[in-house]
């Protein structure tokens, strides 16, 4: 029996209908098991252990219990990045919340001179208005007023606050001048007192009132005295040194003026006042350096007040020792601070020598100014002089100022630091009655210089003493380096670093030539103005007429590499030879790379009669080498290149031609 035309569709659509139904249940599945896994991996990565996932179709559900809402949202969030947001279906659930936890209680209590003002916020079961009445009766004791800021929580009290608060009332009434800041178990006090016995009273008060339980902190500050004047009086005798005064600003101060005394031989114990009224920031810096000038003449004493420094010598300090550190001292102070210094002189010592200036040049060129001076401007004008003559970095000045020295003074003083200046070193040394210059000059007629300047300068009358010897000036360091060492450098660089190589059939040099071109240039500096040639050398392949342009181009590219490393190139002349001089065979390809070199020549005068130079020798050739530079062109070759190249040589070659001289050759080859 057949079947009917109708039946045989309709089971073929059947067919197809149940294996698209498998195909989709297989699918589904796919898709479930993918999704389940991808969200389960993703929150396993995450941390996320407690979350569970099922699939369900395209619904992923998530399930467990989150341990508050932020890390539910963020679970839900993360899968919602795995699959569609609106596929995930939330099943999570988090344990109710415990409750708010209480606020940090804490209270900020003030107390000055305007009354006093509490703020801050405090359980409600604290009394509030029993609080704010104990510090009504602590502010009309002083007529005050009480500015309450406070705020209030209906929570629990937390353990310590009744003890910290009622400590920082007594606190707070014990101190006039204070901030209290109360938390729980912790107070925190911030005062000032009238004095340093003052504030150690407050601290031990406050350390016994203290409960145990409570945690204190105390910053209790003393003000600074005032002292004025400011002064510091340290003296060294027999016995030892000692201070009658001593004033710091800070503590920084105080241990360097100590640290000077002990080195200036201080023993026991020493203090200085801190206080306020320091006339100069770098008090510290003075008096440290009138200790030291102190403890440099022996024995005497040194006053401070404010800023004037008075500076006394025990009786017998050698006056040229005084003068000596008087000077450094004065040149050492800051600007501020006014230096008086006394020498006290024995009745039976009518005169302890002549007053004098000195000034010495030492050979390395450094100058030192001592002796006296009539006053601070004529030593600051000595000191600038002698800066702007020798440098300012090699003169020290310790010249002291001095009362009673001629009237002419100032311009001896200037006088002998300009006859000084002759000198390579020496010594001048000024007294009332004569300038005396003694030392080494580089000139021949230093002597008779000096001389007619003093002259000038002193009057002729007056008188002085010159004692000015001679010495040949040494070689000077940087002098050129002598020809046959140029000769000798000049050959050994392309043999050690390799001859200079230029593009295949070009002028233009490799660039791995540029450091061998260096090495020539440098060579060269060292060489002063020698007269060069730069000789190119190529080998036979090609046409004789094209080599000797190549070879001429390829001179004329060296030299003008050497002139933009800025080599003085005006006594050098570049020379194309071709294939006229090989040094090797062309038949071999070794031979041949030989050949294609570039030589470098030096052109020695001689004191022959003949006016004939190599030069002009040389600048035939060339001529007759340019006139050929429009032949054709060798094979691979450019020929305007060539002729370009060529036609640039002409011009150099023959104004070098010009120059007079006979010469005799030495060649410096690079192989």
């Amino acid at each position: 029996m057949r079947l009917s035309s109708f039946l045989i569709p309709t089971l073929s659509f059947a067919a197809a209908a149940g294996l698209s139904l498998i195909a989709a249940g297989f699918a589904v599945t796919a898709v479930e098991r993918g999704s389940e896994r991808e969200v389960r991996r993703s929150l396993d990565v995450a941390g996320l252990h407690w979350a569970e996932v099922t699939a369900d179709g395209l619904r992923v559900t998530l399930q467990g219990t989150a341990p508050d809402e932020a890390t539910r949202f963020a679970a839900i969030s993360l899968a919602g990045s795995i699959v569609d947001a609106a596929r995930v279906i939330d099943d999570i659930t988090v344990p109710p919340s415990d409750g708010l936890a209480p606020p940090r209680f804490s209270a900020e209590i003030l107390r000055n001179d305007r009354g006093i003002s509490i703020s801050g916020l405090i359980p409600l079961s604290a009394s509030r208005e029993t609080l704010v009445g104990q510090l009504d009766r602590i502010a009309e004791d002083n007529n005050k007023k009480v500015a309450d800021l406070l705020e209030t929580a209906d929570y629990p009290l937390p353990d310590g606050w009744d003890p910290a608060l009622k400590f920082a009332v007594a606190a707070l009434e014990l101190l006039p001048r204070s901030k209290i800041s109360v938390e729980a178990g912790a107070v925190s006090v911030t005062a000032i007192a009238d004095s340093t016995e003052e504030r150690d009273s407050f601290e031990r008060q406050l350390s016994r009132m203290a409960p145990p339980q409570i945690r204190l902190s105390l910053d209790i500050a003393a003000p600074r005295p005032v002292i004025t004047p400011f002064t510091l009086r340290f003296l060294i005798s027999e016995s030892g040194a000692r201070f009658d005064a001593c004033s710091a600003e800070d503590e920084e101060s105080r241990a360097r003026i100590l640290s000077a005394a002990r080195a200036a031989g201080l023993e026991g114990e020493a203090d200085c006042v801190i206080g306020m009224g320091v006339p100069s920031p770098t008090w510290a810096d003075a008096a440290e350096l009138s200790i030291q000038s102190l403890a440099e003449l022996g024995q005497g004493s040194v006053t401070i007040a404010n800023a004037d420094i008075t500076l006394v010598a025990a009786e017998g300090t050698p006056e040229a020792q005084f003068d000596t550190v008087v000077g450094e001292l004065e040149t050492a102070l800051p600007q501020v601070f006014a230096l008086h210094a006394v020498l006290p002189m024995p009745e039976t010592d009518a005169a302890a020598g002549p007053p004098e200036f000195t000034a010495t040049l030492s050979p390395e060129g450094q100058v030192q100014l001592r002796g006296r001076i009539t006053d601070a401007a004529t030593r600051t004008i000595a000191d600038s002089y002698a800066k702007a003559r020798f440098g300012s970095d090699s003169v020290y000045t310790a010249a002291r100022v001095a009362e009673g020295l001629p009237a002419d003074w100032p311009v001896r003083v200037l006088a002998g630091l300009e006859a000084l200046s002759y000198l390579e070193r020496g010594a001048v040394s000024v007294t009332p009655e004569d300038l005396t210059l003694r030392g080494m000059s580089y000139r021949k007629d230093a002597s008779s210089e000096i001389a007619k300047f003093l002259s000038a300068k002193l009057g002729e009358a007056e008188d002085y003493e010159l004692d000015i010897t001679y010495e040949e000036p040494p070689a000077p360091k940087d002098q050129p380096m002598a020809p046959e060492l140029c000769q000798a450098a000049l050959t050994s660089v392309q043999l050690e670093n390799g001859k200079i190589t230029f593009e295949p059939g070009s002028a233009t040099v490799e660039a791995g030539s540029n450091v061998i071109i260096d090495k020539i240039a440098a060579i060269l500096e060292k060489c002063g103005p020698i007269r060069l040639e730069i000789q190119g050398h190529t080998d036979s392949q090609g046409r004789e007429e094209m080599n000797q342009n190549l070879s001429q181009a390829r001179a004329q590219s060296v030299l003008n590499e050497l002139r933009a490393r800025r080599i003085l190139t005006s006594t050098y002349i570049a020379r194309g030879f071709g294939e006229s001089s090989p040094i090797a065979s062309n038949d071999t390809e070794e031979g041949r790379e030989a050949n294609r070199r570039i030589d470098f020549r030096l052109l020695l005068p001689t004191t022959g009669e003949s006016e004939e130079s190599t030069l002009d020798s040389a600048a035939a050739p060339v001529e007759e080498t340019t006139a050929e530079a429009k032949a054709p062109a060798a094979e691979g070759e450019t020929e305007t290149q060539a002729e370009t190249q060529a036609e640039d040589a002409e011009g150099d070659d023959a104004q070098a031609a010009d120059t007079e001289t006979g010469d005799t050759e030495q060649e410096t080859s690079g192989q």
